[in-house]
């Protein structure tokens, strides 16, 4: 197959795809209608997140068998309408499942001991150690929304510190020796963790608002290493400042762009939610990053070469 790759990825995607017999093209500067204008020359394309595959960029891809996106989610293609034209969609989960698993268990902790307020306090000569007494893991109920490969990848990690964690899913029967699935309302209940892994859809948009935070029995810890436009962050802010969300680890906001790449243009004023969190001590703040390592990268590619190579 003609294959056209729109995103830098892992040296190995390449060089095992042309072994394999197949045309590698590499583009990844052009604009979409640049890339519009060509792509019906290939049979396949590989991307991360640089633009949105619409219905355009579809009915333009006449010889379009598969699209491979280098990643977890496939939110920036549409769909429906790639399968309606029989087009294979491949995502490579599988690849960077162990790296969030990593970085979620990274906050949380971090959160738990207040490294973030103690580390910038001995940094400018402060030495208070009552101030910076944390807490810990053991006992606390861990709950997960979403247990896919992420949520199954961050349970693994907690097995070996004595909490509890449940998880919630909409599929059924997802449950395993690493977690417990309940529904959301006991989830909401028993919680001193949330963690989110669910990918973003239209029942996940703007998902943690307010009444969702209310639902909760007890005051909560908050990860997110999923997607930013699953948290109203405004409603977050609110919960965090009277202490019903006790600190967030958010590596992803709902401010990004669709690539991922940045938040906003320079012209652009910064949200007022999000200069709080970058001022709050409670608050861990990372670029989503926490599928982004060097194994993952190798992982990702791999992944997706495996799943083309087997169509």
């Amino acid at each position: 197959m003609k294959i056209l790759h729109i995103d830098s990825n892992h040296d190995l995607m390449i060089e095992q795809l042309k072994a394999a017999g197949h045309t590698n093209h590499e583009d990844y500067t052009s604009c979409k209608e640049e890339i519009e204008a060509k792509i019906d020359q290939y049979e396949g394309v590989v991307i991360r997140s640089r633009f949105k595959i619409d219905k355009q960029f579809l009915d333009a891809a006449t010889n379009l068998k598969f699209i491979a996106r280098v990643g977890a989610g496939l939110e920036s293609i549409d769909i429906s309408y790639a399968e309606s034209k029989g087009i294979a969609l491949i995502a490579a989960p599988e690849g960077n499942r162990n790296a969030v698993g990593e970085h979620s268990l990274g906050m949380l902790l971090m959160l738990f001991n207040k490294l973030k307020l103690a580390d910038a306090e001995v940094r400018s000569g402060q030495w208070n150690r009552e101030k910076n007494r944390g807490v810990e893991l053991e006992g606390k109920t861990v709950g997960l929304i979403g247990y896919g490969n992420m949520g199954n990848a961050f349970s693994k990690k907690l097995k070996g510190f004595d909490c509890e964690v449940i998880c919630y899913d909409l599929k059924p029967n997802l449950g395993n020796e690493n977690a417990r699935q309940v529904s959301l309302e006991e989830l909401q209940e028993q919680a001193d963790v949330l963690s989110l892994h669910t990918p973003w859809t239209p029942l996940t948009d703007k998902m943690v608002n307010t009444d969702f935070i209310k639902r909760f029995k007890k005051p909560f810890w908050f990860i997110n290493t999923a997607r930013g436009k699953s948290v109203v962050t405004s409603d977050l802010v609110e919960a965090l400042k009277t202490g019903k969300i006790l600190g967030a680890g958010l590596d992803v906001l709902e401010y990004e762009k669709l690539s991922f790449e940045n938040l906003f243009t320079a012209k652009e004023e910064m949200p007022k939610p999000l200069q709080y969190l970058i001022t709050a001590d409670n608050v861990v703040l990372t670029p989503h990053i926490a599928g982004w390592t060097v194994e993952s990268k190798i992982k990702l590619a791999q992944t997706i070469v495996d799943k083309i190579l087997q169509l």
